[in-house]
């Protein structure tokens, strides 16, 4: 293995941002978004855009460090640096870490741009300050990628990554075309790369509430002293000397969580429930894992579980001073009560602290859409979108409002904008695809079925949606097929045992149907849905000899 060193500070024509022994003092949010944007580029591409950090200058090259999934293909690409200019990437120069979601590649400028400051990302620890930089993809909105700065808090850093080399987690807003930002520390310092946003499907909480959306926090970067201690070894030393590696311990919080994280965005409901409950053994203050394994257990319908989880962490986040957070929190849990009006309390105390928080204004329209006000939802998804025009749950919300009053083809609209800004957002298909069965283009419905499914092969809902339509074009054995599927991933799918058993009248198997009847009404009820409880039981009765 070869050593990792520094090149001398006294070389002439080289600038490098050397981890410097002394202390660095914290900056102001306004003071680490100047700095940052001075060093943030963007990567542009016919087919999308991503994001870098200037991490070198040798004479007139510059290094850029960016996530490799960014410049996967070989294309022509362009570097545009803070003042506009624009610089082709010679793809010759890009170089791939192995294992990892790094590149750097290289362009050449008279011009003189700052370059970053590397810190220690083994420093980053819960709770910490976290700033992501980037330029989110065009939209129909916006048509330009425009620099967008946010702040946030690390939520984990494991000591064993995930694929990829992802280990660092984080509160941030992030949108598709950020991939390959700096993540930075408090002192203006490159902690981490971004390469994963939240995944679109976790923003919806629960198949029994499917207008609920929660912020995951499940955004994920690679830590910059991965990097530096791969690139000499890859090929790419910047001279930067890494930290002495960690000697190994055994297992951390930290490591549980990112796993829950992991197995939450696979599907894995029962695996991400298990990590989190071994995170908080390990760490029993927590509080962001009591509040990911309230949403967790909630996604599974256990909402009983879910609001006792979710009350302990509105507790210890009031009591960590995360006011805001405990707001959130509590605000999902009115919503889980069927306490609308103490969710829409709690999420206009939210917009009070942070008018910009669109966050709560999308989850506002989300609980007057359970309570039927179509058109006071709608005003505060237009809010929501006022604030962030890229913001796609608000979109998919909105969406979900208009389909409900009726405007179907506004309900799609939203979708396509959601799908533009993000075309691998599987959630967006399949509400496109409820969007036109409903209008009866039950054969475009599939197809985005399809196209959800190709996304993430474990969506329930895809598969439950696409056994809807089956049966609605006389597959009945294609929709028993889907329902199974659907309920192998979520056994506590109370929806997909009712539509399986309708189905299984409709071919005469009367006694499987009355099975699965019964089961999507004991979970109705489980899941205090007394109406649908009902109705099944009408059901039953009318099957009964």
């Amino acid at each position: 293995m070869k050593s990792y060193y520094a090149l001398a500070p006294v070389i002439i024509g080289v600038t490098i941002a050397l981890v410097q022994p002394q202390i660095a003092v914290a900056l102001t949010s306004t003071e680490v978004a100047k700095l940052t944007k001075a060093i943030t580029v963007l990567i542009d591409n016919k087919n999308g855009s991503g994001t870098g950090v200037i991490i070198k200058r040798e004479g007139k090259t510059y290094t850029v460090l960016t996530a490799k999934h960014v410049v996967e293909d070989q294309d022509q690409y362009e570097i545009v640096t803070p003042d506009g200019q624009r610089y082709p990437l010679d793809y010759n120069t890009v170089k791939k870490l192995p294992e990892v979601d790094l590149a750097i590649v290289q362009f050449t400028s008279d011009q003189s741009y700052a370059v970053a400051k590397i810190g220690n990302s083994d420093e980053a620890i819960e709770g910490a300050t976290a700033y992501v930089a980037g330029f989110p993809k065009a939209t129909g909105a916006i048509s330009n990628s425009i620099y967008n700065f946010t702040d946030g808090r690390i939520t984990a850093n494991a000591s064993k990554p995930l694929r990829d080399g992802y280990a660092l987690v984080y509160s941030n807003d992030t949108l598709p075309g950020m991939s390959g930002g700096p993540v930075l520390n408090d002192k203006g310092e490159v902690v981490g790369i971004h390469g994963m946003g939240d995944t679109m499907e976790n923003f919806q909480i629960s198949d029994q509430n499917p207008n609920i959306i929660i912020k995951t926090g499940f955004n994920l970067g690679v830590p910059i002293n991965t990097f530096l201690r791969l690139s000499a070894k890859a090929g790419a030393d910047v001279g930067i000397s890494p930290p002495s590696t960690p000697i190994a311990t055994a297992p951390k919080a930290d490591d549980f969580f990112i796993q829950a994280e992991d197995n939450y965005d696979k599907g894995d409901y029962r695996g991400a429930i298990a990590a989190y409950n071994q995170a908080i053994n390990i760490n029993p203050n927590l509080a962001q894992a009591y509040y990911r394994l309230g949403l967790t257990r909630s996604k599974s319908g256990d909402n009983q579980k879910a609001v006792e989880n979710l009350q302990k962490a509105t507790e210890l986040f009031a009591a960590q001073g995360k006011k805001a957070d405990a707001i959130r929190s509590q605000g999902v849990v009115h919503s889980l009560l069927k306490d609308y009006k103490g969710a829409i309390a709690a999420l206009t105390q939210a917009i009070r602290l942070n008018l910009k928080d669109t966050l709560a204004y999308s989850n506002r329209g989300n609980v007057r859409s359970d309570l039927g006000d179509w058109q006071g939802a709608i005003s505060d998804y237009n809010q929501a979108l006022n604030i962030n025009p890229n913001y796609t749950p608000a979109y998919i919300s909105r969406g979900n409002a208009r389909s409900a009053s009726g405007d179907k083809q506004g309900a799609i609209s939203d979708y396509n904008q959601a799908l533009k800004i993000n075309p691998n957002y599987a959630l967006a298909y399949n509400n496109r695809g409820i969007a036109r069965s409903a209008s009866g283009d039950l054969q475009g419905a599939i197809a985005d079925y399809n196209q959800a499914l190709k996304i993430n092969p474990n969506y329930a809902n895809a598969y439950y949606s696409r056994g809807n339509a089956r049966a609605a074009l006389g597959d009945k054995q294609g929709a028993i097929a889907d329902y199974n599927q659907a309920l192998k991933l979520n056994p506590n799918y109370a929806n997909a045992y009712y539509s399986q058993g309708i189905t299984r009248a409709t071919l005469g198997d009367k006694q499987w149907a009355i099975a699965d009847l019964q089961k999507a009404a004991n979970l109705y009820k489980e899941q205090g849905n007394e109406k649908l409880y009902q109705q099944t039981q009408n059901k039953i009765r009318e099957l009964q000899p």
